[in-house]
């Protein structure tokens, strides 16, 4: 009797946790390059009450036995990085990721962190940046009187200046793979730092070894489903209400041994 109010306790707390997650989902629905997460739950341990093939008389053996668990719980949350919806923007710093790949980022204390955002915009010495200021690894520079940017599809920088007939090459983008991204740690801000569930990072070009190449005028948009992730709210509500009825049922069950005397 009391097992069944524990277990329907792991299990209202397994759905909370799926309600946050997609409820963050759903609050990053026009985030660019968000990448969703989904929960994943494991069943706890079980109460065994007879070993499945025990033997009996006979010479036979138990063909099932007594087994009874006792919950779930969230074993974890894994990033889904399947591309997002591609909109064209024609903003000529704005540049989408055709693959599994990422920016590199240098944050204030000056670390290495990595971003799919390719929302990206020139801070007041020509510095490309993030929107939070975040500059851009390796730096490039546009030059103040650059009347045309042109990103190639394998990440060479290009700008136009007055008086010069051909394009200046300014600088080089670099991008970042890893062999498990869904083990990077997320920091907010649209950035994530390495994990030893990521693995190390690999650096490349654009095009070059198995890397993608990018597109110019172009953003990569959150790869949320909305009618999707509006089922997972329906089927986080039914299960969370679910496990609260063996929470009452197991109390009158409860109330009614406990009046047996009356």
């Amino acid at each position: 009797m009391i097992r069944s109010l524990w277990s329907g306790a792991t299990g209202m707390i397994a759905q909370q946790t799926n309600l946050d997650v997609t409820s963050n989902n759903l609050a990053n629905v026009n985030t660019v390059g968000f990448k969703k997460v989904k929960t994943n739950f494991a069943d706890l341990l079980y109460q065994i009450n007879r070993e499945p093939g025990a033997p009996v008389e006979g010479g036979t053996t138990v063909p099932t036995g007594i087994q009874v668990g006792l919950g779930a719980r969230v074993t974890g949350t894994t990033r889904i990085v399947t591309p997002g919806n591609f909109e064209v923007t024609d903003n000529p710093l704005d540049i989408a990721i055709e693959g599994n790949a990422y920016f590199q980022v240098i944050t204030p204390n000056g670390e290495i962190a990595y971003s799919a955002n390719g929302e990206w915009r020139k801070d007041g010495d020509g510095q490309i940046v993030t929107s939070d200021g975040y500059l851009l690894e390796p730096a490039i520079v546009i030059p103040e009187d650059a009347t045309d940017i042109t990103i190639s599809s394998t990440g060479q920088v290009f700008v136009k200046q007055p008086g010069d007939e051909a394009n200046q090459e300014v600088g080089q983008i670099e991008l970042v793979r890893f062999v498990n991204p869904a083990g990077l740690r997320a920091i907010g801000r649209n950035l994530f730092r390495e994990t030893e569930a990521s693995g190390a990072p690999q650096v490349g070009n654009p095009g070059d070894d198995g890397f993608p190449t990018l597109e110019q005028g172009i953003l990569e948009r959150s790869n949320v489903q909305v009618v999707e992730e509006m089922v997972n709210l329906i089927v986080a509500q039914r299960a969370y209400e679910a496990n609260s009825k063996t929470i009452q049922t197991a109390d009158r069950f409860l109330e009614l041994a406990n009046n047996l005397k009356r």
